[in-house]
């Protein structure tokens, strides 16, 4: 047998180094999303038990879970009652309605930016936002606060309704029309509520509007829990499962066809979906900006692009990320309290900065 020429076993490793079967060994060491899951899983369970002991009362881990365990019919509460009242009814409503939408709005902005083709979308994109606010704030000056989650729904949903109206009376639904019309939309409602407030608000109600507009969670209780929790099971995890339908969208529509996927319909339907989720979270946080945005963009950065992966990570991270925003936005200036939304506001424009930096 012939031996080769040094030279020829060089260009021979080479081009067989280049093979795909050598690609395999490269990708083992990226991290796998099963180990991602279960790391973020063990991190948001000590984070909301982190969260919920912070503040003035001195409350240990050990009495967050024994009160948690007393409310479950699992045992006696070794807390006073004062106390057991801090953890259960004030810290972990709060709390568990942060992750709950953290969780929403992380999703809901993955979806929107696969569905729109657009890395700058987020899940207000088609005047959600701007319609809940504009229900908040006309429940808010009636003096009927406790129609706030309600109107604030009712106000997202016909945003998108005029956003969807729009947007298919020129012809078909596409992207481009889709966030035009959004845009048209969220500044006439964003106009209408300035109006309102600027017609009508006095004294400390423009606090109490201001409050909510710029997204707060001060208010939360475990009807909260029950509206923003409820919203992310019977919606954000069937969202978790359109991960195929995504990836496909993302090769533009003609190629989503050609993979079987019914464009139109599955359009409506996860706009439909996101819409209604997302609308779910406005109405008990207000307009928490930069979660839907941010986070998709770094959980990429961690386990790659596709949806089946990519929604359930961000699922998790929304959820960690706004425990910590909303803990830090209600302690760090203690007795004051900022809203959320500056916190994340003030985290997610650096971050942003870093990602696009990355992506370079």
């Amino acid at each position: 047998m012939t031996r080769l020429a040094p030279e020829v076993r060089s260009r021979s490793d080479a081009s067989e180094a280049r093979t795909p079967t050598a690609r395999p060994r490269r990708g083992a060491r990226r991290v796998p999303s099963a180990a991602w899951a279960a790391v973020l899983a063990a991190v948001l369970v000590s984070s909301i038990t982190l969260a919920v002991t912070v503040g003035p009362a001195d409350i240990t881990p050990a009495e967050v879970w024994a009160s948690v365990a007393h409310h479950l019919g699992l045992g006696e509460s070794p807390l006073s009652v004062l106390r057991d009242g801090i953890v259960w009814e004030l810290r972990m409503p709060r709390v568990l309605t942060a992750a709950a939408v953290g969780a929403g709005l992380a999703v809901s902005g993955a979806v929107m930016q696969a569905l729109t083709r657009n890395p700058l979308a987020d899940p207000y994109l088609l005047g959600l936002s701007s319609g809940a606010s504009l229900g908040a704030v006309a429940v808010l000056l009636l003096g009927a606060a406790v129609l706030l989650p309600v109107a604030a729904f009712l106000g997202a949903m016909l945003a998108l309704g005029l956003t969807l109206l729009l947007a298919s009376a020129v012809g078909r639904l596409t992207p481009t029309r889709t966030v035009l019309a959004g845009l048209a939309v969220s500044s006439l409602a964003s106009a209408v509520t300035s109006l309102v407030i600027f017609w009508t608000a006095t004294g400390d109600s423009y606090r109490e509007i201001l409050g909510w507009l710029l997204g707060s969670l001060a208010g939360a209780t475990w009807s909260s829990v029950g509206i923003a929790a409820g919203a992310v099971a019977a919606v954000g995890l069937p969202l978790l499962l359109a991960g195929r339908t995504l990836d496909a969208f993302a090769f533009g529509d003609t190629a989503a066809a050609g993979l079987g996927v019914n464009v139109t319909g599955a359009r409506w339907a996860l706009l439909g979906a996101t819409a209604l989720l997302t609308g779910a979270m406005v109405s008990v946080s207000g307009s928490i900006g930069f979660v839907g945005l941010i986070l998709p963009h770094a959980v990429r950065l961690l386990a790659g692009p596709r949806h089946r992966t990519l929604l359930p990570l961000a699922a998790l991270t929304g959820a960690v990320f706004l425990v910590w925003a909303d803990t830090a936005a209600r302690s760090l200036f203690d007795p004051r309290e900022l809203p959320v939304g500056i916190v994340t506001a003030l985290l997610g424009a650096p971050v942003f900065a870093l990602l696009l930096g990355r992506r370079r």
